[in-house]
């Protein structure tokens, strides 16, 4: 699939719409979470096919951070993570932009650096999963096409060729065992392990 949406293109739409989010881009808590909004307008701005590859590009991304380690913690940070939970986490990683994302992937001990998860593990307040990122595209697609039945058949054929994961890759532990975490995950455990005196 050629268009205009390459990756870098991706990042630099998600780096717009936290521009104009402004001092609330960071932090998927409710209420009145204006980014996924200001994103889904921006993609709007593109033409079907864009919009496609867009969402195949963001497939793509959730791809490369399907990853045990990342997972676990997530775990940590938001007191538990399901499946659904883990699709949700990575959405709203993607949406604290391209650093601090690859950053995560390669290191998710450094998560532990950004100021909503130092305000979770310090007040329990704050969240980084965010649901309606990953239907973004589609409400986009809808607002262009003015029908949105179509969006899942033409998205389909364009990741027909992709090779998915069917489990996420890296070492696994069990984040139950608190030496272990400790161990993967040294900066986060202080966070959500250890008390505040």
């Amino acid at each position: 699939m050629v268009t205009g949406v390459d990756v870098d293109t991706w990042w630099n739409i998600i780096e717009r719409a936290r521009a104009i989010a402004g001092d609330r881009a960071d932090d998927r808590d409710p209420p009145d979470d204006p980014l996924v909004e200001i994103l889904t307008g921006l993609i709007s701005e593109l033409e079907p096919v864009e919009i496609i590859a867009f969402e195949r590009i963001f497939a793509q991304m959730q791809d490369l951070a399907y990853r045990w380690p990342l997972r676990n913690a997530a775990q940590l940070i938001e007191g538990g993570c399901g499946d659904d939970g883990f699709i949700d986490f990575r959405a709203g990683l993607m949406l604290l932009g391209r650093a601090v994302f690859t950053r995560a992937v390669a290191d998710p001990d450094s998560l532990a650096e950004l100021p909503v998860v130092v305000r979770m593990g310090r007040t329990g307040e704050g969240w980084i999963g965010c649901e309606d990122a990953s239907y973004a595209a589609k409400r986009a697609y809808e607002r262009v096409q003015g029908e949105s039945e179509s969006f899942d058949e033409v998205l389909t054929a364009a990741m027909a060729a992709m090779d998915r994961p069917d489990r996420p890759a890296g070492e696994d532990w069990n984040v139950e065992e608190e030496e272990e975490t400790r161990k993967h995950l040294p900066r986060l455990s202080a966070l959500f392990l250890d008390p505040e005196d």
